[in-house]
């Protein structure tokens, strides 16, 4: 009798998405720690249904309690909704329609569930749910899926034979049934009396270490093996053998079997527990398991693809007592194959080594069937990957999965004749055993690498969109490369009609950057070739190679002299570093090659075409940003040429006055915007001043300054006077038409007089006024408003005269510095009056930049609008 259990956990979940997820592992995780793992899935779906329903209808938090009991599981979901409508068809107390939303977490529990209801109280309502364990039947060891008839195994004919053959203790048919008659051909007294070995077309059991009288021996024993049928046809059969004692307590051994194909019927399904799987494939010493994938790699199998393939040519060369042995993977294309584990070569020389499969130079002939080399040196290039390494015969086979060509197998000797078709065909059945494996590891590493790629192409293309920064643009695609694809690289840049220019070094070494850099400006660089894809380039390893051996030739010839001879440390290292492959891949922009990307490896490594793959990639990107860098420089270096065009060339001395000037312009890469200024010598004795503001800011605007500022100096040199200067300006902007903008201008001339003053007579057009500071501190307006220009034909102007005595500063701003704004207070003209009157006793420039100071310190952000500060000051006199 059953002794009864309860137990009973709940959780709360706040109504937020990630909750569902977090009810989902709590669930999981109680169950599994209960023991009840067989309705693990079922409850987590459910739970997951209701879940989201409570977070996302009810949204208040919710509740989940697990309950065990005598009979199963009980899983309760409770929010604080109570609401009672649910969408169910009363009569049949389930959900309406399946294409509905709403519900479709009752639907599950109806199809999934034991038992499941609702429950209401005032203030919550409950979904449960009942999962009840069934007890295994007894007598039930392991049972396979409910599968459809179309995956079901299929059999030779529509009768299956399986052939009952009994071995007496000295190894010969003691009996052979009508089903053996009818698979191999052979009437009973044909065989009766002779050794089953006789009958044997393989006389080791291919991919293990136990031969068929062997197997014989053994209490259980399942595999392969191969009968030669009275036709001489050799049939491959799947074979059970059971030893047992007869009634006198003679040893005999009965063999079920049947064809190759039909194997489903003997073999024994895989255990899911590890007891089992123990009991059903354990051998009678308890040493080996009789699993053909564990018996070739051994248990545990290493998890990752590199281990596992290490361990398999490991195993191939003790199965054949070979002095080497290594597996290739195929593309996914099947034309190339790629060194990827050896045991017994120079592994570091071929690993990620390619050949192509079946044409082309160097071919691989043998990949796509079992092939045995007696004697390579009869045909060197039969295995191109054993050419010089000293093996004389060799064993090959493929590795095939659904007909697919996915690898090669190879195991080789140092002396020739040592294989033949047998230790093919066991090599070929270890092959067949492990194929599935290696190309299911592969996959995940492909998938783990393509995830890789991705993050690392997402990474590099914000880092390069980060700059248009020349020298940083190439720093980057250096530093990306190094190491994640390749041990160093080289950067070279390609302007139009010049040849290659080494640009940029790098190595994960940093004390071999500069050999590096030198043996590359040392040597012719790689042709500019606009063609896609990776090429190899043998230069850099050759010229590395020559002059370490000039080195090393000249340090023996010093040694040998009698001379000290200095280490040749510098050249070998170089040599080292760059003597593996190294490859060179065009950067490609908006159809030109503006430059080549250089990656290398060490010594004897190649690169994976995975990682060709990301660097050719990673190039497109580089090349797209490197010309972005190049095109903003150029245009950059345009702008400000242009630009500084616009400003005056400098400020003239002008005799009794101080003048000074500041000016900002708006906007990231500006040097001019819509304000300006000017000062200019008009005739001896007499200066031009202007400052002005055109509407907006930026290259319109810029445009605009140029015109008034050029047509100002011009006007004003030919002898108009001030309202006439404007009023022609005023002319010239409006013929600008569409591009025409309206301009505030205040414009004045200049006569310093001998008694120490300054005469000014201005015209202020709808510009800020000038102020005038007075030494005792007074400031006042030193103009009047007049209309601006850019807007009416008509305009009447007029001249006011203002008189500048030693000690008064006259203050010219543009509307930037009064409109600077922080949050709903301005500077004003009020503020500006402030500022300036806080500035007695200054010169011309301390005033401008108090003024610059206070107008920056009113507000925290940058300025929004050019701004521009014009100050002119008479100083005392000084007395002798």
């Amino acid at each position: 009798m059953s002794t009864s259990r309860t137990a009973r956990v709940t959780a709360t979940f706040e109504p937020v998405g990630r909750s569902v997820a977090a009810a989902r592992a709590f669930v999981r995780d109680t169950l599994q720690g209960w023991g009840s793992g067989e309705i693990t899935d079922d409850a987590v779906v459910l739970t997951s249904e209701l879940v989201t329903n409570a977070v996302v209808h009810a949204g208040t938090s919710v509740d989940v309690g697990v309950v065990q009991n005598e009979t199963g599981v009980r899983v309760q979901v409770s929010d604080r909704y109570p609401e009672r409508e649910l969408p169910l068809d009363t009569a049949e107390h389930v959900p309406s329609s399946p294409e509905r939303e709403g519900g479709r977490g009752l639907m599950l529990c109806a199809a999934l569930a034991s038992r499941w209801g609702v429950e209401y109280t005032s203030t919550s309502k409950q979904v449960w749910f009942q999962l009840d364990l069934e007890e295994p039947v007894a007598g039930t060891r392991s049972a396979g899926p409910v599968l459809p008839v179309d995956d079901l195994p299929l059999a030779v004919d529509s009768r299956v034979h399986v052939a009952v053959v009994q071995i007496d203790r000295g190894g010969c048919v003691s009996a052979w049934s009508e089903d053996a008659v009818d698979l191999f051909g052979f009437e009973a007294e044909k065989v009766l009396g002779r050794q089953l070995s006789e009958l044997a077309a393989w006389p080791h059991t291919p991919g293990t270490g136990t031969g068929l009288v062997e197997a014989l021996r053994h209490s259980r024993w399942e595999g392969s093996y191969g009968i030669r049928g009275a036709d001489g046809r050799v049939i491959p059969v799947y074979a059970t053998h059971l030893r047992l004692r007869d009634s006198a307590g003679d040893p005999s051994t009965v063999c079920l079997l049947v064809r190759e194909q039909e194997r489903a019927v003997l073999q024994t399904p895989s255990r899911s527990s590890s007891s089992d799987l123990g009991a059903g494939t354990a051998q009678s010493d308890g040493s080996r398991p009789a699993d053909p994938f564990d018996a070739f790699i051994g248990s545990p199998a290493p998890d990752d693809l590199d281990g596992l393939l290490q361990r398999t040519v490991e195993r191939a060369r003790d199965i054949l007592d070979g002095d080497a042995a290594y597996l290739l993977l195929a593309t996914d294309d099947e034309t190339e194959l790629e060194v990827r584990a050896s045991t017994g070569l120079p592994s570091a020389r071929q690993r990620f080594a390619r050949v192509p499969v079946e044409t082309g130079t160097g071919r691989y002939g043998s990949a796509r069937m079992p092939a045995v080399h007696e004697d390579l040196t009869a045909d060197p290039m039969a295995v191109p990957l054993l050419t010089s390494t000293g093996m004389r015969s060799a064993v090959t086979v493929p590795l095939k999965v659904e007909g697919r060509l996915t690898g090669s197998l190879g195991v080789a000797a140092e002396s020739p004749g040592r294989y033949t078709n047998d230790e093919a065909l066991r090599l070929q059945f270890a092959a067949d055993r492990i194929a599935l494996a290696v190309e299911s590891a592969r996959l995940g590493e492909l998938e783990r690498l393509r995830r890789g790629s991705l993050s690392f192409l997402v990474e590099a293309s914000d880092l390069l969109a980060g700059t248009l920064d020349h020298d940083q643009t190439l720093a980057l695609m250096a530093q990306m490369t190094v190491p994640t694809l390749a041990t160093w690289c080289a950067v070279y840049t390609l302007a139009e009609g010049a040849d290659p220019e080494l640009s940029y070094v790098l190595h994960e070494d940093e004390d071999r950057i500069d050999d590096l850099r030198a043996l590359l400006a040392r040597i012719a660089a790689p042709e500019p070739v606009p063609s896609p894809g990776a090429r190899l380039w043998s230069t850099p390893s050759e010229a590395a190679h020559d002059s370490a051996m000039r080195t090393s030739f000249r340090r023996l010839s010093l040694s040998n002299a009698g001379l000290d001879a200095p280490e040749p440390a510098a050249s070998l290292a170089t040599a080292s570093a760059v003597g593996g492959e190294t490859v060179v891949l065009p950067l490609v922009a908006r159809n030109r090659v503006i430059g080549l990307l250089v990656l290398g490896k060490p010594t004897d490594e190649h690169f994976r075409q995975e990682i060709l793959e990301l660097a050719e990639d990673m190039s497109r990107r580089a090349a797209l940003a490197l010309d972005n860098a190049r095109l903003y420089s150029e245009r950059t270096a345009i702008s400000q040429s242009l630009q500084r065009s616009l400003l005056p060339p400098g400020l003239p001395e002008v005799p009794g006055v101080e003048v000074d000037v500041i000016y900002r312009a708006a906007g990231e890469g500006n040097e001019v915007g819509g304000d300006f200024y000017d000062l200019f010598p008009i005739r001896d004795g007499a200066y031009g001043f202007a400052i002005g503001d055109v509407c907006g800011t930026g290259p319109e605007a810029a445009a605009v300054t140029g015109l008034a500022r050029h047509a100002l100096r011009l006007l004003a040199r030919e002898g108009f006077g001030g309202p006439a200067v404007l009023e022609r300006l005023n002319s010239a902007i409006l013929d600008e038409g569409t591009r025409s903008r309206f301009l505030t201008l205040l414009y004045g001339e200049l006569w310093p007089q001998r008694d120490g003053s300054a005469v000014l007579k201005v015209v202020c057009a709808g510009h800020p006024l000038p102020l005038r500071l007075r030494p005792d501190g007074t400031v006042t307006p030193a103009a009047e408003p007049q209309p601006l220009l850019g807007v009416m034909e008509e305009l009447e102007l007029y001249e006011e005269r203002i008189t500048l005595e030693p000690g008064d500063v006259l203050l010219c701003v543009t509307d930037g510095v009064t409109e600077r704004r922080e949050g709903t207070r301005m500077l004003g003209d009020e503020g500006l009056t402030e500022v300036l009157a806080t500035c007695t006793g200054l010169t011309a420039g301390a005033v401008a930049s108090r003024v610059m100071r206070a107008v920056e310190r009113f507000a925290a952000e940058p300025a929004s609008d050019d701004m521009a500060i014009l100050t002119m000051r008479v100083p005392h006199q000084r007395t002798g």
